[in-house]
């Protein structure tokens, strides 16, 4: 398995990168290509005691890098030798099994549309984040690559984050919930009360497991596996399940070191408070997938150092084995309305 690691993007590039992913190559068995300019991924390997890229580690020189300023529309075409653009072209050409950045969103977003392509039949691709819940993490999608959703785009969605549960996070008939704000089907606007009656009519014919509206609080509880949303109010909820999670974080810690008593109880729950902080940090995932992209493509938090890349880079490569772009691409017919069908 070789994964292209995208090395100057994120805050903390090249650094936590290079880093990162040379930890992956020593602990997960993976090979790693890292783009970027090539003079500053040895500075780091050098830091790190490496006179050379070591076994399984591989660098192709990219000169320039996309900047958070630069349009990300238009950036990968205006910076044809940024790492971004150099590393998706090594992916469509085949020479990796997928592709990490923790650069730009909006970026990566645009390039791996034009460059790696949807798979066929699909309208838009979404990010997929597995976020914290109850029965031990949902897939949500989307959260922010489409602000604006058709019923059809969330019938989509519902299909790939279902593939995704079930093939990378191993729910057998994971269960779909349509993001809401109250469970009885004439909630919601218009593209909910739509979306519900496409989901409904995929549950009855099998294709998916649907169990109608969820509400946030039921959702975080763990009552689905697969989260659905159009991408504005999915990055609502996913940003206010990481504000709620730091939050929470801080008010612990101010209890503890409250008193010489209350600092002997954090000792007694050290272990389930560092249960608690692992649940809740994002770098243990690593990163998002782009689901709907032909090839697997991963955004990692921009913000990564090491443990995070290494992470993405795990993760990546369980994407990229479990089977899922094969599976939509087969059945995509299934996730379509039909011109008939659209006409009624």
């Amino acid at each position: 398995m070789k994964i292209i690691v995208d090395a100057m993007g994120g805050d903390n590039a090249p650094s936590s990168n290079v880093k990162g992913a040379l930890a992956a190559v020593k602990d997960l068995g993976v090979e790693v290509i890292l783009v970027g300019r090539g003079e500053e991924i040895l500075a780091v390997m050098q830091e790190e005691g490496l006179k050379e890229p070591p076994a399984g580690v591989e660098i192709v020189h990219a000169s320039e890098v996309v900047e958070v300023c630069d349009n990300p529309s238009t950036a990968f075409r205006e910076k044809k030798n940024s790492s971004l653009t150099v590393g998706l072209n090594l992916l469509r050409d085949g020479k990796g099994d997928a592709f990490v950045s923790a650069g730009s969103t909006g970026a990566l977003l645009s390039a791996a549309t034009l460059i790696i392509k949807r798979i066929k039949g699909i309208r838009r691709a979404a990010l997929a984040p597995v976020i914290p819940t109850g029965n031990g993490g949902a897939v949500a999608v989307d959260v922010g690559a489409t602000a604006e959703c058709t019923p059809e785009y969330l019938l989509q969605f519902a299909f790939m984050g279902s593939y995704y549960a079930e093939h990378v996070l191993g729910r057998p008939e994971p269960r779909v919930g349509l993001l809401n704000i109250g469970a009885e089907p004439s909630k919601g606007t218009d593209l909910q009360r739509e979306t519900y009656k496409l989901l409904e009519q995929a549950d009855k014919s099998g294709r998916i497991h649907f169990v109608g509206n969820v509400e946030s609080k039921e959702a975080v509880l763990g009552a689905v596996d697969v989260i659905v949303a159009d991408g504005y109010s999915g990055n609502i909820f996913l940003k206010t399940m990481e504000g709620t999670g730091s939050f929470l974080g801080k008010k612990l810690k101010e209890v503890f070191q409250k008193n010489l008593v209350t600092k002997l109880g954090a000792v007694l729950v050290s272990g389930g408070l560092r249960a608690f902080k692992k649940i809740m940090d994002p770098g243990e995932v690593g990163g998002t997938a782009f689901i709907g992209i032909s090839k697997p493509v991963i955004k990692a938090h921009g913000s990564s150092d090491a443990h995070a890349i290494h992470s993405a880079i795990r993760q990546a490569a369980k994407v990229a084995s479990s089977g899922i772009i094969e599976d939509i691409a087969e059945n995509v017919d299934h996730m379509r309305i039909h011109p008939e069908e659209r006409e009624k």
